[in-house]
This record gives structure tokens, sequence and C-alpha cells, in this order.
């Protein structure tokens, strides 16, 4: 397991104006205890997955807030498909109903799932319904990327959120388009998996990277004392089947998965743009960089007056213009971060400038930009 690298870090903020300089120190713990995890929760089982299912289908019994039949072809064209293979025959004739809507079905087919087991299945709107509440899907075969059908889907759905209107006015809460049914639909075809035939196992990293995958050939070689798995790759270890596991690989796979391992990953800052948010890694290291930011802010205010003329002249009323601008500038303020300070010392260095999310993701931009900042930045 690495060492903890003790930092001890000084600030100073400097006013523009000349203000005497503020030292802080902050020190870190003599001892940091690095979190483990279980191989269960870093790897996967290759061949051990989920696959995805979807289809096509109705939903009725929809008060009055389904598809408008006139509007939404292939809703009307399904109505009477399905009804013909009831023995009804309503070709040429008109339909105005608004209780009927076209949705798709989508679900995840489980791994190792057996016939007669159930999956969950969601349910969404394909035309101008309005609402799912209280609607009922009627029975939907749930194809996989081959075409063949794995599951049926039938039930009431639960729905989320809500919509109401009047005359004048309406309210929405959540998609009311959108809705869910738990245990939805019975798996009809298993997919062939013999996992205990299996001459070796391959773990694939949910988070790829060579240390981690080190680490956890390592685990597995000193629990069972003999050197059966080796890192393939950063996202991949492999593991030859000992010769007390042949034909049980669930026992082995029962063993290694609770086995602890410390993950290690690149330091990353991730940030997101839109909603302002920033993730920044533990591993973040910043070499030594002064930081400034201000705001310039500017407000014009504008408060016209009425010009009257005086009694029994032959003057006119008039608007008179009168315009208020003042400049403001905050923030002038300069931060100056030590080389190899850690992530809670960057984060409180730059609090102390008062400054938000959105300054800051354009300050760790321009120190990436500068080469002080140890760590890769993504922009979602």
């Amino acid at each position: 397991m690495p060492g903890v690298r003790k930092t001890s870090f000084g600030r100073a903020f400097v006013h523009a104006v000349g203000m005497a300089l503020l030292a802080l120190g902050v020190a870190l713990p003599s001892a940091t205890a690095l979190a483990t995890s279980r191989i269960k929760d870093l790897a996967n089982i290759e061949g051990v997955r989920q696959n995805q299912l979807i289809g096509y289908g109705l939903v009725v019994g929809l008060n009055g807030t389904g598809d408008t039949l006139n509007n939404i072809p292939f809703t009307k064209q399904s109505l009477q498909a399905m009804l013909e293979r009831m023995g009804v025959n309503i070709r040429g004739a008109t339909i105005r109903t608004g209780n009927v809507a076209a949705v798709m079905v989508t679900g995840n087919l489980p791994a190792f799932g057996t016939q007669g087991t159930r999956m969950d299945v969601t349910v969404s709107a394909l035309g101008d319904a309005k609402s799912l509440q209280g609607g009922t899907l009627l029975v939907t075969p749930l194809l996989g990327a081959d075409g063949n059908v794995y599951a049926v889907a039938q039930g009431s759905l639960a729905i989320g959120g809500f919509s109401a209107e009047g005359a004048a006015a309406s309210v929405t809460k959540g998609v009311p388009t959108n809705g869910r049914i738990v245990n939805g639909a019975i798996i009809e075809r298993e997919i062939e998996f013999t996992l205990n035939r299996l001459p070796n196992i391959r773990l694939a990293l949910r988070n790829p990277d060579f240390t981690t995958a080190k680490r956890i050939a390592a685990a597995v070689n000193d629990f069972l004392g003999a050197k059966t798995a080796e890192p393939i790759d950063p996202s991949t270890v492999q593991l030859s089947m000992p010769k007390e596991f042949k034909g049980n690989v669930v026992a082995l796979l029962t063993e290694i998965e609770q086995l602890q391992v410390e993950p290690d990953a690149v330091a990353k800052i991730i940030i997101d743009e839109r909603s302002g948010i920033i993730v920044m890694g533990r591993d973040v290291r910043v070499a030594t960089v002064a930081v400034a930011q201000g705001n310039l802010t500017v407000s014009i205010a504008e408060s016209p007056q009425v010009s009257q003329p005086n009694p029994l002249s032959r003057g006119r009323t008039r608007v008179t213009p009168n315009t208020a601008i003042g400049v403001q500038e905050d923030g002038k303020k300069l931060a100056l971060v030590k080389d190899g300070v850690s992530l809670q010392q960057l984060v409180d260095g730059l609090n102390g400038l008062g400054i938000g999310p959105r300054d800051l993701i354009g300050i760790l931009q321009a120190i990436k930009a500068a080469g002080a900042i140890e760590a890769d930045i993504e922009v979602m």
C-alpha cells in the first residue's frame, strides 16, 4: 500500500489596495487511512452481463389522455390489427377514442435469467398521449438485438408524475408519459452461458487502471498461494482455474470477490459547465501559482421624469430621460497557492477568495493551461 505524503501549506491573501498579508497554515493528519474496496465492487466477470430488450405495444384504459388517432396513424393501425386478431373487424369505420396510446417497452434481461422468472420493464409513450396514468399494457413481446423474443410484458403502469389542466391553466409534475411495471415481464427464453466450464476467468475492471489491475492480481495470487492471476491490460485481469476449483467456478468467484483491494485512479477534474458542478479527485496536485479573480459590475438605472408646462401656457407635457450609471469592481483579491498542495488545501484557498462554482471552472481551466495543475480536466 503506497505511503501518504504530508504537506504543509501557507496561503497569503493580498488585497489590491495594499492590505496586510494574512498567513494561514493547514496541516494534514499524520496518518490517513486509504479506503479499500472489494474486488466484487471493482470488476465484473466477463460474460456475466445483462441484455437489453425492446418491444412495441399498446396501453389501454386511459381516461381520455391517449393518442389522437387522426394524428397518430400507427396507433390507429395497431388498434385495428389487435381488434382483428380478436375477431372484431373495424376496417373503414371511424374510431374516436382517446383511451389508447402506442408505447415503447424496454427492459434488461438479467444475467442467468431462467424461464418463468420476472423482470421490470419501462413503458414510454410514442405518440401525442398526455398521460399514461391508470393505463394497462397489453401483451407485448420483447425482442433482443438478434430479433428473437426473450420476454413478454403485460400489466398495470405505475406513473411517477401527473398532469391536470383547466380552461385557462394547467399543471404538470414529473413525466406522466413514462411509467414502470415492476415484475411486468416474464422471461420466455434463456441465454445459455456455461460458467462452470470456462478454462479461465477474465475480470473486467469498471474503471480501467494499470495499478488497480496489478493490485487485484496480487491479492488473488496471495489468497490462492499460486500465480494464477495476471493483469493483461488496464481493464482486464485473467485468472487460470486452479486444480482444486476445476468445474466449480462459482466457489472460486465467491472466495476472491470478497478480497479487499485499494483502487487507484488518474488525477482528474470533472466539470459540468451546464450545471456548474465540479468534482475533483483526491490526487489532484497544483504547482506554485498566483490566482486573481475580479468581477466588473455595470448597473444602469432608468428613471424617466415628466416635465409639465406652466398653467395657461401653450407648452406640452413631455417625458425627459434620467439615466444613472454605476460601475463596481468586486473581488480585488490575489491568492498564492504553493507547490504540491492537496485537494483540500486548494479548495480552501480558492474558497477564501469567495469564488463561486462558475468562476472556479474558469480558474481551474486557466491553471491547467498554465501547466500548473497535475490532473486531467474533463468537461462534460
